[in-house]
């Protein structure tokens, strides 16, 4: 797969004590065909839902998929860019550093959410809407005006609950065969908060009904956060990650670092530290950032000294082709015409 191009399933699981699992489980190398196939490397749980389920499998690597697109939205602008090269993208899978920990909660995230998606839309056979006759009503949203309405549970609620056990069942077949190996535990831990970052930040929605728009009577359901959402939340957990060690015990973590409290179950937890990523290095799985664009007035991650590595940046300038003079002709068609725009950008040297 060239760099920059559109990830692949693929070797999900794959790590330094699986070599052998390399064909079988990351979001970059695989569909849900394959993934079945070798159902004989596969957790017992994998197996099962290969067997069982198939229409879930394909909702995973949909889900998989969905993660990776995320992950690259939000690391679009580091030097680490979450690259869909499956050679490097692999050699990050088998570090214990913070970007492995995002990888790992944004696509757990993405198969919770790409399944439970799957059920309101009815897709799957296995569930459907949430079920709401026991939970409590819901509030109203302050300034309202709907104080005292009416109301009743209605609509398709999203089945949350559902995707989070399915993801949980397929995601972490793998690390709970090492539920005592540290890396397991660290692997385990980011997966749940990846899923968290679904099943906590549900919203409720309402619509009312009445005569002349009034709102005598509010029917209402529970959806999920937006996948930008959850991707904006988890970046936020990235930044903020904490390094751990292994307790002796073998079982538990402990945060590095005096007077740290421990990290709650929506953290993201990481053992070692991340390469620079300044270079290209496939032993870490580092592209480098030579030749990426950066902006040359910003102070954040997307700036040039930042990007660049203090190497410096040169200033290019490129010609492109995109629609102009679109015009809308009866009935029902639009005509654009190409037009060729000078676009100045930095490279990174």
């Amino acid at each position: 797969v060239p760099p920059g191009s559109p990830p692949r399933l693929g070797c999900w699981f794959c790590s330094a004590r699986c070599p052998s699992c390399r064909a079988v489980g990351s979001p970059l190398v695989m569909d849900p065909n394959s993934i079945c196939r070798k159902t004989k490397r596969l957790a017992g749980k994998q197996a099962e839902l290969c067997q069982l389920e198939p229409e879930i499998v394909q909702e995973v690597a949909k889900g998989t998929k969905l993660g990776v697109r995320e992950c690259q939205y939000q690391f679009r602008f580091r030097r680490w860019n979450c690259t869909s090269h499956s050679k490097y993208f692999g050699k990050i899978l088998q570090q214990d550093i913070r970007e492995t920990a995002f990888v790992y909660a944004i696509t757990a995230a993405g198969v919770s959410h790409a399944i439970t998606q799957a059920c309101s839309m009815g897709e799957l056979l296995q569930c459907g809407c949430e079920l709401t006759r026991s939970r409590a009503p819901p509030s109203p949203a302050a300034g309202s005006g709907t104080e005292g309405t009416a109301w009743e549970w209605g609509g398709c609620g999203d089945d949350v609950q559902f995707g989070y056990e399915k993801s949980q069942q397929f995601m972490d077949a793998k690390s709970k065969k090492g539920k005592n190996d540290i890396r397991a535990l660290i692997d385990l831990h980011n997966n749940e908060a990846g899923r968290l970052a679904v099943r906590s930040y549900m919203r409720t929605e309402c619509k009312c009904h009445g005569l002349s728009g009034s709102c005598t009577l509010r029917t209402c359901w529970r959806k999920m956060p937006h996948f930008r959402e959850v991707g904006d939340r988890l970046l936020e957990r990235f930044n903020g990650a904490f390094k751990v060690m292994g307790g002796n015990d073998g079982k538990t973590l402990i945060p590095v670092g005096d007077n740290i409290k421990p990290p709650d179950k929506q953290d993201l937890i990481y053992s070692a530290d991340s390469p620079d990523f300044c270079s290209a290095n496939r032993k870490t799985g580092s592209l480098g950032t030579r030749g990426r664009v950066c902006n040359s007035t910003a102070m954040d991650t997307s700036g040039c000294d930042l990007l660049c590595c203090g190497r410096g940046h040169r200033d290019e300038t490129v010609v492109l082709e995109e629609n102009c003079l679109c015009r809308f002709h009866w009935c029902c068609v639009v005509q654009c015409r190409k037009c060729s725009v000078r676009q100045e950008l930095s490279l990174c040297v």
